[in-house]
């Protein structure tokens, strides 16, 4: 097992819209019985309620909901380009069919019980503080509804906290 250090926010020095948008990350959760993880390029790091957050949304059929809805954290993993290949094999299998973290020759770890993988390069330790289903309803550009809402399944956005940030240190 890798080790890992703790950084602040402050310290996190990584350019969101490259981290998330180009890059992809890995968003886990789960308890000990079970675990789930999607790869996910939309989402965002700021500030809300006075705590640094992160957003990510997750559209309602996709099965890691069901574990983001029922935990009160998740991991968000960011991994080497290495990993391209494995973050969209786990963005295109469904772990209702299959044991997708395993076949995927990523190693499962925990922080304080928060599932994560240990690959990655950071991890991000979320506690949900916000849950809400999008609605295309809300949208202001009709374009947005016809490129990505077309069948009416928009996300679900999820707030929340940092709550810590590891740096993992590879053996």
């Amino acid at each position: 097992m890798n080790q890992y250090k703790i950084i602040t926010c402050d310290q996190f020095r990584k350019n969101p819209f490259q981290l998330i948008g180009k890059e992809w990350m890995l968003i886990t959760a789960g308890n000990e019985e079970k675990v789930n993880t999607m790869t996910a390029s939309w989402g965002g790091l700021g500030v809300m309620y006075g705590k640094n957050v992160a957003f990510v949304v997750i559209r309602p059929q996709r099965y890691t909901r069901e574990f983001v809805d029922r935990e009160d954290t998740f991991s968000l993993s960011f991994f080497d380009k290495e990993y391209r290949k494995t973050l969209n094999y786990l963005g295109t299998v469904s772990g209702r069919n299959e044991n997708k973290i395993e076949t995927s020759g990523l190693t499962l770890a925990r922080y304080e019980g928060t599932p994560y993988f240990d690959e990655a390069n950071h991890v991000l330790i979320c506690k949900k503080l916000f849950r809400q289903p999008l609605s295309t309803d809300c949208l202001l550009d009709e374009n947005l509804i016809n490129t990505w809402y077309r069948s009416g399944d928009c996300h679900n956005l999820y707030i929340a906290e940092v709550t810590k940030i590891l740096r993992i240190r590879k053996e």
